[in-house]
């Protein structure tokens, strides 16, 4: 099976040998293009037949469609009403959604013919029929099994949503008539499973948009986002582009709308006087409310919400380069330089220090004892032992010494050590393996991480100097899973954002519903809020309903901004769609009629993000069995005790007349005489079901009623030319299916889904 069209041969002159051997050639080529795969294990059926119509009246059934084995799964696959000028493929394929091709198929190429994972049906007399390809039979009919796996050729089924199709052969590639689609799932799958079809995106897409940009907090330098207050705090300069304001220091903005709540300007200097001070970089948060911080150059303080000024120590040595909370709650972190220092707060005394061949950056991670601390300059990440301050580990950063300093952070959840350098992060586990290096097309310059959902949040900031090629002046915000590091949301522009006065900073909100980004050249905070497209949760089956039955569907799905939905019908197979009037609810409920019989239903659902759509399913709807016509119009039955057996015209008894749309006789029949007598008038209801016009005759005769009279040509029964009593009635459904015999019933539509 393949999206490119093939050509078809005409029938060769070297004999049936010859033939075959062409339509192997032919046969391999359309499989190898479209990717069907080879081999197969037997293994026990699994779920139950499910049943699918198709846009010319098709029918598909498939023995078991859930719970299926993964490894392999043999499954029979039966087919009726294909057309006999169109040779068609059944396969497990990659279920694209309506009017698309199914495609790819799973596994490789079958080169043998001897393979059951995908079958070739063709028209008889077919110059392929032979070894690779069976025919069609009578009614454009087949029955074939064929045995899928879940995973092959790179796809997953537990990933993308998979059918059981027919599809049109490499002869008419471009042929969507045959495409009949049963979706399945495999063990550990709801049958509901794959969120729907998303149209434009994939359903459960997640993305980040611009919420708000805060402008209250100068020249923005680092972020947090405080566990207990809920406060957001900026670390800020002075933005040189508001001279008359001096924004130096601790900012307090409420996270919600950007607005300022506290202001912290002045910190203790060297002498211990205050001074106006820029808040470089935040350490960590005070239980309650606050932060602990470094200021320009050598100060370490602490300020709350509503301080008018910071407390502090000064200390000796050289520039503060990195701060993190230390081992107790009195203590902090400091890296100056090489030198990696435990200092008392309230004192600035040290109480350990450790030297290191060198670096500027750390992160800790006391959750394991470790601190990682990272020396760009001689390509080199040590481990530090925080419980005896001494180094237990160093390697190697890949690219060598001389990178571009990014970020050195660690995820609370795996230990992992994130370190971002020039364009890429590398990440090393606990034990100092590198097991990722993640490559943007912008300066790695933070990470942050949140532990309740398992992401990984990178800013990415240009290089801001347009005479480079490489860069544009974006930057750009990246989500990453921590456990396989796959992309988790949809990349985020984020324009101006580049490195030239000050490296971007993060702050997430646990959950991941809001995360702040920082760029310093343009004095601003974006707050991003997350956005996921329609997830379905709940995706309707397939039922059956018995006419004048209250039937409801139902389906639910989840996303934000949070979906409507609004449910649809297909009277054609799926091939066209229209909106059910005022069906904007979970549940579609109605009153089922057999007019409905075959109608398939699926809901949409819909936010800013994106469309997404659940699997149309089928509704079939029998006759009413019992006492009466529920419409009073579908006719009745015209039933009697009589019964003539080779007799000359035998009258049935007691016989009832039904509805006045037509009549069933079931008594009072003849096998043999001429001008029998149907059955007397009677007044009980029928079954609602006509067959073959009221007062029809199994024999010679006729019958009363209000709908109409039947007479048989002849003397004889239809018995004695072959035909009988259930082909009469089979061939009389058939008619009722094809809507002959539904005129009268269309005069009351049902109410509800059409």
């Amino acid at each position: 099976m393949t999206s490119t069209p093939g050509t078809a041969p005409g029938t060769p002159p070297g004999g049936q040998s010859r033939l075959r051997r062409r339509a192997g050639t032919a046969a391999v080529a359309a499989l190898l293009l479209a990717g069907i795969p080879v081999g197969a294990a037997v293994s026990a059926d699994a779920g139950s037949p499910k049943t699918a119509t198709g846009p010319q009246g098709q029918k598909l059934t498939v023995s078991a469609t859930t719970g299926l084995d993964p490894t392999r799964q043999k499954v029979r696959v039966q087919g009726e009403g294909y057309g006999l000028t169109t040779g068609i493929y059944v396969a497990l394929c990659k279920d694209n959604g309506d009017n698309r091709v199914p495609s790819p198929c799973l596994g490789g190429a079958d080169m043998s013919g001897g393979s059951k994972t995908s079958q070739w049906i063709v028209p008889p007399g077919d110059p392929y029929e032979g070894d690779l390809a069976q025919a069609f039979g009578p009614g454009g009919t087949f029955d074939v099994e064929i045995e899928i796996a879940q995973k092959g050729d790179g796809l997953d089924c537990a990933e993308v949503a998979c059918s059981v199709v027919t599809r049109a052969d490499h002869r008419a590639a471009g042929d969507r008539t045959q495409d009949v689609r049963i979706p399945v799932a495999f063990a550990g799958q709801d049958p509901g499973d794959g969120g729907g079809e998303g149209v434009a995106v994939p359903a459960g897409t997640v993305s980040y948009q611009s919420a708000a940009e805060f402008t209250t907090a100068g020249k923005p330098l680092d972020l947090l986002l405080h566990p207990d207050s809920k406060k957001l705090y900026v670390g800020a300069d002075n933005l040189p582009d508001t001279a008359d304001v001096d924004e130096r220091g601790l900012h307090v903005l409420n996270p919600e709308n950007g607005t300022s709540e506290s202001w912290i300007s002045q910190a203790p200097g060297s002498t211990g006087a205050l001074r106006a001070s820029a808040a470089a970089r935040i350490a960590g948060p005070l239980p309650g409310d606050g932060v602990v911080y470094n200021y320009p150059l050598r100060g370490v303080g602490s300020a709350k919400s509503g301080d008018e000024a910071a407390t502090g120590v000064w200390l000796a040595g050289s520039t503060i380069t990195d701060i993190a909370p230390g081992t107790t709650p009195d203590t902090v972190l400091v890296a100056q330089g090489a030198t990696l220092s435990e200092i008392e707060r309230a004192t600035g005394t040290a109480t350990r220090t450790l030297s290191l061949p060198g670096g500027t950056q750390f992160a800790a991670d006391p959750e394991r004892g470790a601190l990682w601390y990272t020396d760009f300059a001689a390509g080199k990440l040590h481990r530090v032992n925080l419980a005896s301050f001494t180094v237990s580990g160093s390697f190697d950063l890949p690219g060598g010494p001389g990178g571009m300093a990014g970020f050195t952070e660690t995820d609370p959840a795996t230990g992992a050590v994130w370190v971002g350098v020039d364009r890429s992060v590398l990440v090393f586990d606990a034990a100092g393996t590198l097991v990722k290096t993640l490559v943007g097309k912008d300066l790695a310059r933070d990470a942050a991480f949140d532990t309740a959902s398992g992401r990984a949040y990178v800013v990415w900031q240009d290089g801001g100097d347009l005479s480079d090629p490489a860069n544009d002046n974006n930057g750009t915000l990246t989500v990453y899973g921590t456990e396989d590091f796959a992309v988790a949301a949809k990349d985020l522009s984020l324009p101006g954002n580049h490195s030239q006065a000050g490296a971007a900073s993060l702050a997430v909100e646990p959950g991941g519903a809001t995360v702040f980004v920082t760029s310093p050249a343009e004095g601003k905070i974006t707050k991003l809020v997350r956005q996921v497209s329609p997830l379905v949760t709940r995706a309707p089956a397939d039922l059956t309903a018995k006419e004048g039955e209250e039937v409801a569907i139902r389906a639910e799905a989840e996303g934000t901004p949070e979906p409507t939905v609004r449910w649809q019908v297909s009277t054609d197979g799926a091939q066209t769609w229209k909106d059910v009037e005022g069906a904007t609810d979970s549940a579609l409920t109605f009153t089922a009629r057999t007019a409905q019989d075959g109608y398939r239903y699926r809901a949409e659902f819909r936010n800013d993000v994106g469309t997404t759509r659940t699997a149309a399913v089928t509704l079939t709807v029998t006759a009413a069995t019992g006492g009466g016509d529920t419409g009073g119009d579908a006719g009745g039955d015209v039933g009697g005790n009589g019964d003539a057996s080779n007799g000359a015209g035998s009258t049935g008894s007691d016989g009832a007349t039904g509805g006045d749309g037509g009549t069933q006789t079931s008594g009072g029949s003849t096998t043999g005489g001429s001008d029998a007598t149907g059955g007397s008038t009677g007044t009980s209801g029928g079954s609602g079901r006509t067959v073959g016009g009221s007062g029809s005759t199994v024999g010679g005769g006729v019958g009363g009623g209000s709908g109409g009279t039947a007479t048989a040509s002849g003397g004889g029964s239809l018995a004695a030319t072959g035909a009988t009593v259930m082909s009469v009635t089979l061939a009389a459904a058939g008619l009722v299916g094809a809507g002959v015999l539904v005129h009268r019933r269309a005069r009351r539509r049902t109410e509800g889904a059409l």
